[in-house]
């Protein structure tokens, strides 16, 4: 990375200018910072080391920073280095290296960009996880957008990366549901099942339940009310999860495995865990309860909810129950070094609680990372769509993907932090204009794209490259500045952040728009030929990136629209 060389060259700077007596000794900061510069004429990185200086040194930051800048090293990839009020060390690249690197640039392909942050260490990532009891919704979609998109992210970053989805499947919402395709299966043949109080009145119920018939028969009708219960709801999880997998799919979203809640209970692990908690002395009982008493949370837990609460045990371990088997099975059974979990910000209450269990277990708090996002709201015409599945009434992921496709639905729902609410705009998503981001982008790759059919078309051999040194025009360095700075850009976003590939893949598009109306790229003329031929492979170079960019976040990049 740029950042991380310039870096490098002010350590070598300060070590110099303390060896030359130009500044006493003392000790360098682990981490130099550096960043993007943010006007032309001020250079193309910057670091603000000698204002964090000045308390040390006691000496003002721009004495300190005149004393390093004569002592950075020169390299071919920095023409300039100045020096700025209030203490700024000020950095332009050298527009010839800038522009030598684009065969590079071209020559590593899928590759460039990666960075070796994670060396190896295996993580996962857990989302999507929505209660197999019902369609996945847009607001489960910004997860799984976000969750896969991390990933992906995090691969590029050096991380070895396992994508997990939890099913929890139990619990007396999985019960209920089953209870719900009971009782309009029920009805199918004109027997009175009353329907649950909690249950789940959508279409899709009736629609499970027309199919429980077709496979069932009568059968269910003949044998005791709660086994008939356990086999509709264990055949009706099974059929949900048959269709999220298809929907996400759709949505270009895999998992590596599938961790099914239930297993924890029947397999001994809560059992085992339990022992261990009581041991720590972080399990009480009162209430006719069972509670998690923690010195970092303000209150006890319950664990185990009260028989007169819940009458079948089966259901009364709660989801922080479940939530501690989880993290003992990803942390200790499995090994990760760190647990990522994707969750919605309804569930910040729950985020100490899990922190808590993980210390009082021996583990490192640390070792678990929660992501929080902010729900969704479906706009339409500039009415807000209500969703909600206990109500029945949703708009379904599957409902989106039909009407506008993936590509716009995983671009949007990454043009916004996570820690911020989202307005999905259905217009605009559809809408083939530069107002519409992911058009705007996937326009650029399919005008790339049909520049180089033009190209051969009139007799340009792509294969062959151009010679960088010809790229000296404004737009043409304007662009190659900006694919340098991708391997930046996965580092920032490796942190959680995938927002910043949209933002990066809008401002890709916007320079190559300029550099292609400011620019011939493809000209007949026997004295253009050369600067053809370069101009060819800055837009191969381009064109490469934005695919990059585009596949890490799930995105199709076009070559014809």
């Amino acid at each position: 990375m740029i950042r991380k060389q310039i870096a490098d060259l002010i350590r070598r700077g300060l070590e110099a200018a303390q060896q030359a007596g130009d500044l006493p000794s003392f000790e360098i900061p682990a981490i130099i910072p550096v960043t993007l510069g943010r006007h032309a004429a001020h250079g193309d990185y910057a670091s603000p080391i000698c204002m964090s200086l000045a308390r040390v040194l006691r000496r003002a930051p721009l004495s300190i920073a005149q004393a390093v800048a004569p002592h950075i090293p020169a390299t071919e990839m920095v023409r300039q280095v100045q020096v700025a009020p209030p203490g700024y060390l000020n950095f332009a690249l050298d527009e010839g290296w800038m522009a030598r690197q684009v065969p590079r640039i071209l020559e590593a392909g899928e590759r460039w960009g990666n960075v070796n942050l994670g060396h190896g260490a295996r993580v996962q990532v857990e989302f999507v996880s929505a209660n197999p009891t019902g369609p996945i919704t847009i607001g489960s979609a910004r997860n799984a957008v976000l969750g896969d998109s991390i990933a992906a992210i995090l691969e590029a970053a050096g991380y070895q990366v396992e994508r997990e989805y939890y099913v929890n499947d139990a619990g007396s919402k999985v019960r209920h549901f089953g209870e719900s395709i009971l009782s309009r299966y029920a009805a199918h043949f004109g027997a009175d099942i009353p329907f649950p109080e909690q249950g789940y009145p959508g279409q899709y119920v009736t629609e499970f339940a027309q199919k429980a018939a077709e496979t069932f028969g009568r059968s269910l009708l003949d044998m005791p009310r709660d086994a008939a219960v356990r086999q509709i709801t264990e055949w009706g999880v099974t059929q949900v999860l048959a269709s999220v997998r298809e929907d996400l799919a759709d949505l270009r979203v895999h998992f590596d495995t599938w961790q099914h809640e239930k297993d924890f209970y029947t397999g001994g692990l809560f059992d085992e865990l339990m022992d261990k908690l009581r041991a720590g002395g972080y399990v009480v009982e009162h209430d006719d309860a069972v509670w998690f008493r923690h010195p970092a949370l303000k209150k006890d837990a319950v664990l185990i909810r009260s028989p007169r609460v819940i009458p079948n045990p089966a259901e009364r371990p709660t989801y922080l129950a479940s939530d501690i088997c989880y993290l003992w099975d990803k942390l200790v059974r499995r090994g990760f070094e760190r647990a990522i979990y994707v969750w919605g910000a309804d569930h910040h209450g729950d985020v100490p609680r899990v922190r808590a269990a993980a210390q009082a277990l021996g583990l490192d708090p640390k070792r678990l990372v929660f992501l929080l996002y902010q729900l969704v709201t479906l706009r339409r015409g500039g009415q807000k769509v209500r969703m909600s599945k206990s109500s029945g009434e949703f708009v379904t992921l599957r409902d989106l993907v039909d009407e506008i496709g993936p590509d716009p639905i995983r671009f949007m729902l990454l043009t916004r932090t996570m820690d911020v609410k989202f307005d999905f705009d259905l217009d605009l998503a559809v809408e083939q204009s530069d107002r519409n981001p992911v058009y705007y982008v996937q326009y650029a790759h399919t005008r790339i794209a049909g520049v180089l059919r033009t190209a051969v078309q009139r007799g340009f051999d792509l294969s062959q490259p151009g010679d960088p040194a010809l790229l000296t025009h404004p737009s043409e360095l304007a662009l190659i500045r900006r694919l340098l700075t991708l391997p930046e850009v996965i580092a920032v976003a490796a942190n959680y952040a995938p927002h910043h590939l949209t933002t990066y893949a809008g401002e890709l598009a916007s320079l190559f728009h300029a550099f292609y109306h400011e620019c011939r790229i493809v000209s007949d003329r026997p004295e253009e030929q050369e600067l053809s031929r370069a101009r060819l492979m800055l837009s191969q170079a381009t064109k490469s990136v934005l695919a990059r960019v585009l596949h890490l976040i799930g995105v199709d990049a076009p070559e014809r629209m």
